[in-house]
């Protein structure tokens, strides 16, 4: 029967410092992967999981960490990209700046990696690939240009480099979540009641609000990565799997 085990299996996590890439990293873990976290800083004192420092939008820094840790270890199973970055603005008026941020770190560091990863598993003929979008890709959001934006192409790109893959064993899936209480959300909210405002959805945002009456867990986003890229999902790819609480009503 087939369960969540990673017993023997090396998976790489993005973003694994913090929040949602974190919790995965921990998940993955838990069920006896052996895991590279990868993030720009890790701020606690020690972590379950081996951690490697990489910013991603950079990509002479993605390809020299990839060779030391394929030198070390050339076979990969798995690469889950949850390093995001937020910036808010209204088109007119986003910086620069924070435009190729959002760009650069959410869909350049996903292409940087699979330029390096995908001969690796088309050697192997084998590899899973798990990347976390937003549900933001799907909806038009007010002063989230940017981010909108390049979550929407991470999900074009992971959809155009699983079909490159699929001949060889290698599926690429994505989970997009919505609302979830993290930093990067907290960090939006001005006053206490913005949670429940942010549940409520504001029509003068034109955003809905979430059906489920409830934000997301960092839990309940990494459940459902770590179910795409074990052995239960070995029969799914290209596919987006929106977690966001009936938030998108299935836009």
């Amino acid at each position: 029967m087939t369960t969540l085990d990673f017993s023997g299996k090396r998976l790489w996590v993005t973003g694994a410092g913090r929040g949602i890439g974190l919790r995965i990293a921990q998940q993955l873990h838990e069920l006896g992967a052996d895991v590279v976290g990868l993030d720009r800083q890790f701020d606690q004192a020690e972590y379950p999981f081996r951690t490697t420092l990489l910013d991603i939008s950079d990509h002479q820094q993605v390809q020299d960490v990839c060779r030391k840790l394929l030198d070390e270890q050339p076979h990969l199973d798995g690469l889950i990209n949850a390093a995001g970055a937020l910036r808010l603005g209204n088109s007119d008026a986003l910086s620069l700046d924070d435009w190729h941020t959002c760009m650069d770190v959410n869909v350049s560091g996903a292409f940087y990696l699979f330029r390096q990863l995908g001969p690796i598993w088309k050697r192997q003929r084998s590899g899973v690939v798990v990347s976390v979008a937003s549900n933001a890709a799907h909806v038009p959001r007010m002063g989230m240009a940017a981010y909108c934006a390049s979550k929407a192409a991470l999900v074009s790109l992971s959809h155009c480099v699983g079909l490159e893959l699929a001949p060889y064993g290698v599926r690429c899936n994505l989970v997009s979540p919505g609302s979830t209480d993290t930093d990067m959300l907290r960090q939006l909210w001005k006053t206490p009641e913005d949670a429940q405002r942010t549940i409520d959805g504001s029509m003068d945002h034109y955003k809905l609000g979430i059906p489920l009456g409830k934000l997301a867990t960092v839990d309940e986003i990494a459940n459902a990565v770590v179910f795409l890229a074990s052995d239960l999902a070995s029969h799914i790819t290209m596919q987006d799997l929106v977690v966001d609480g009936g938030a998108t009503l299935a836009a």
